[in-house]
């Protein structure tokens, strides 16, 4: 009983933690700042959190690491966030939120091409069945919601590949299991701040938030999204079942969805509606076979 209710908590943490995230592309529409610039303040004002977080829960303000190699691993799982985040900031001004958060969660399917190119793991069925399933769903939406016809499917196609760099670094940083996440957190964090400025640099100049809107929002994206949501899904999924943690996460995705409707009238139609519940039982599937690698 005590283990059940335990498992429920961890739940829903997990799932409060991917409802937070799903606000994040809220937030990076209303901002009127370049997407590298969103990146640079999103991780730069998540930081000092971090290490009042450390300094509650570890009672120090350093972050040591176990093993030496996991700074050079977390710098590269950072530069492939830093990629994908930079890419899915840019597509929407181009595509719908839903579109671009539900394709980019698509990336458990390239964790598994990942794993099978780098280490050989192989291919299951229910891998093949999920890819399968995944982008049906995609295409219908992209097809459905007249970005095909209208010209903006380069935005969809913008989602595609930020999702592959999303799953370098998820590929990445599942290989640090053994390392405190606070610190895995902090570190990506860190270098994602760092990588993020030579691209925002070429975008345009140096530039402050320029309204009391404009810094709250960006407060808003870093302590909620990166912050609160990130290490609310570090500390549930690894307490709770692969299904369960499954499911939780697609909170992401429906949120944003919910949110854009609400907010911005990105309505979907019927046919997009039949496509979004493809795809999430797909990126469900995709996740639930992932755990078992």
């Amino acid at each position: 009983m005590l283990l059940n209710k335990n498992r429920a908590n961890y739940f829903l943490i997990l799932a409060f933690g991917a409802t937070l995230i799903g606000f994040a592309p809220i937030f990076v529409k209303w901002s009127e700042m370049t997407p590298s610039w969103i990146l640079f303040y999103r991780m730069l004002f998540t930081l000092p959190f971090l290490i009042l977080l450390n300094l509650i829960l570890n009672k120090k303000i350093s972050f040591k690491v176990k093993n030496k190699k996991t700074i050079f691993f977390t710098a590269l799982a950072s530069a492939g966030f830093t990629i994908d985040l930079i890419l899915w900031h840019w597509s929407m001004g181009i595509t719908s939120i839903s579109n671009a958060t539900i394709i980019i969660n698509s990336a458990p399917i390239f964790v598994a091409l990942l794993s099978y190119a780098v280490f050989k793991e192989g291919l299951t069925q229910g891998f093949l069945i999920s890819f399968i399933i995944t982008y049906i769903g995609i295409s219908g939406l992209i097809y459905f919601s007249s970005n095909y016809s209208n010209g903006k499917i380069l935005g969809d196609l913008m989602c595609l590949l930020a999702a592959f760099f999303y799953a370098i670094y998820l590929f990445v940083i599942s290989r640090l299991g053994k390392e405190d996440s606070i610190n895995i957190i902090f570190y990506t964090t860190l270098f994602c701040c760092l990588f993020s400025l030579p691209f925002a640099l070429i975008e345009s100049p140096p530039s402050l938030p320029s309204s009391s809107f404009e810094w709250i929002n960006l407060m808003l994206l870093a302590v909620l999204c990166q912050f609160g949501g990130q290490f609310l899904i570090t500390h549930g999924i690894s307490n709770i079942s692969a299904s369960d943690g499954s499911i939780g996460l697609l909170l992401q995705p429906l949120t944003a969805t919910i949110l854009a409707a609400l907010i911005f009238d990105e309505l979907l139609n019927f046919s997009q509606l039949m496509f979004v519940g493809i795809a999430f039982f797909g990126i469900y599937l995709a996740r639930l076979n992932i755990s078992k690698v």
